[in-house]
């Protein structure tokens, strides 16, 4: 008689859901120490039979997409980054430290979605994946007997709700949820944004069927969620955060978003290294993923997509934190730079790529005589391993040395500069501090600094320089070969990606060193 096999214990990371046969210390995956412990026992695998298809497959071109089509926000920068709105049945996941805006964000969102749809066809589609087409269902308004909630009266707006999104349209419910405040806390933020409207539905709730059964009568076209690690479920070990529960609760709501074409929007949190709270597995099973960032003690606010299978993942949308809520940037170049009447030494403009949005930002330096052994190296804004290896070059290359003083970097209006193509900008900024000259007022300077000294070109500097003379500067220190067409071909002044800045003199450089003699010496 064969002998039956017995189940083996399982070990599970907390923090990323990798598992282990074993117990280990540290995590194979994620690295963290002690955060292994024990699942469980694992089954052995069972053979699975070809059962019953829920549809029958297509050939892709015959796949109907017309109830998917991206819906607008109402606010133009988020959509910017969504590529063009929310679509139906999607699932995304907006993540951000403490207190930056999310729950004010979306709050403002889900108000300008309840008043606004883009026709009563959506709301009839929406209506029929609910189950209440043609009176077969109860909405939650009254006289909603078709599931099509009834327009407000009046038209009425919302006090940061753009022109174009004013227009009378067909509202739909939403549903907020709310596991990290009451319901009262959440009212007072609304009334101080402005976000009241009738069909907004509030709820504060941590169980996951309270969550579902909340959906079942408000048949929202919209669910918001904040935050997903503060709903937990009975039918599952652990408490709420923890990754069983995370996998179990989005598994759940992400199910009701397709079965039922409603957009869900789960908010997340992040660890002390910026990663998202949870197992890594959360943001695989999302359509959608969104991190909000800014500085804390500054009003701008930047979200980034880092995954989207609606629309492009190099957008970013920027927003002012304002006394009203969050008011939308569609030009936040002025934010970044210091008006002042004289130039100062230690300051040179920039133009950085955020995504395909191109943005002037300002890059300060100070040098001063260190008393200390070890000269202090002090950097905001500024990616401090891409700051050491310029001041190296400087000190090698073209003999400005350092090792004597404290140098301080930073960025204004608290924007992070990631790309390389700040380091031109970062070198004459040090190096004007450092001989106490400055540069001209209206000269931008872009380019990547290698380690010989030499400039190198970087990507989409035709309209880096475009967004520069549109700010009206009129000089521009670039890499040798940036003013080329793809085969090598140079490109003519009268080629209409260079008609915005026509009168700009671009002055091209090889080297580093070529680059201070040019920049210090343009009127």
């Amino acid at each position: 008689m064969a002998k039956a096999k017995t189940a083996k214990a399982t070990y599970r990371c907390s923090d990323c859901g990798w598992q282990t046969s074993k117990w280990v210390g540290r995590c194979g995956e994620c690295q963290a120490w002690g955060t292994v412990t024990e699942a469980g026992s694992a089954t052995p695998a069972r053979v699975v039979t070809a059962g019953a298809v829920s549809a029958p497959a297509l050939p892709i071109g015959q796949v109907d997409v017309r109830s998917s089509q991206s819906r607008p926000t109402g606010l133009d920068e988020l959509d910017r980054v969504l590529g063009g709105g929310i679509v139906p049945g999607a699932v995304v996941l907006l993540a951000g430290e403490p207190g930056i805006g999310k729950s004010t964000l979306l709050l403002e969102v889900a108000a300008l979605a309840s008043t606004a749809s883009d026709s009563a066809a959506d709301a009839q589609r929406f209506a029929s994946a609910n189950g209440t087409a043609n009176g077969t269902g109860t909405g939650p308004a009254d006289g909603a007997a078709t599931g099509v909630p009834q327009q407000r009266g009046g038209g009425e707006s919302l006090p940061w709700q753009p022109a174009s999104e004013q227009e009378d349209r067909t509202p739909t419910p939403v549903l907020y949820i709310t596991g990290e405040e009451s319901a009262e806390q959440v009212r007072l933020r609304a009334d101080r944004v402005g976000a009241i409207t009738d069909d907004l539905y509030l709820a504060a709730e941590t169980e996951l069927s309270a969550v579902l059964g909340h959906i079942e009568t408000v048949r929202p076209t919209l669910v918001v969620v904040d935050s997903i690690q503060t709903i937990g479920t009975s039918e599952v070990d652990g408490a709420p955060g923890g990754v069983t529960q995370i996998r179990e609760v989005a598994a759940n709501l992400i199910r009701v978003a397709k079965e039922r074409g409603i957009t869900v929007v789960l908010v997340g949190h992040v660890t002390k290294e910026g990663a998202i709270a949870g197992p890594r597995l959360l943001e695989h099973l999302v359509d959608v993923v969104l991190y909000f960032e800014g500085d804390r003690h500054s009003r701008l606010r930047m979200i980034r997509a880092v995954k989207n299978r609606y629309g492009p993942t190099d957008e970013l949308g920027c927003f002012d934190l304002s006394e009203v809520g969050i008011v939308g940037l569609p030009d936040p170049s002025g934010l970044f730079l210091t008006r002042r009447d004289e130039p100062v030494p230690g300051t040179c403009v920039t133009v950085t790529l955020e995504g395909r949005r191109p943005l002037v930002a300002e890059v300060q330096a100070l040098v001063a005589k260190s008393h200390l052994p070890a000269p202090r190296r002090a950097t905001s804004g500024l990616d401090t391993s891409r700051v050491s290896m310029v001041l190296a070059v400087l000190a090698q290359r073209c003999k400005i040395s350092m090792h004597e003083q404290d140098v301080y970097v930073s960025t204004v209006g608290g924007v992070r500069l990631s790309e390389t193509s700040v380091d031109l900008a970062l070198a004459l900024a040090v190096a004007g501090s450092t001989v106490e000259q400055s540069l001209s007022s209206s000269l931008i300077a872009l380019g990547e600094v290698g380690l010989a000294g030499e400039v190198r070109v970087v990507p989409g500097v035709q309209r880096r320089l475009a967004e520069a003379a549109r700010l009206g500067f009129k000089h521009a220190v670039v890499p040798r070969g940036s003013l080329e067409l793809a085969d090598g071909s140079p490109l003519k002044r009268a080629d209409p990606q260079l008609s915005s800045y026509e009168g700009m003199k671009v002055m091209e450089v090889d080297s580093l060193q070529q680059a201070l003699q040019v920049s210090f010496t343009a009127p």
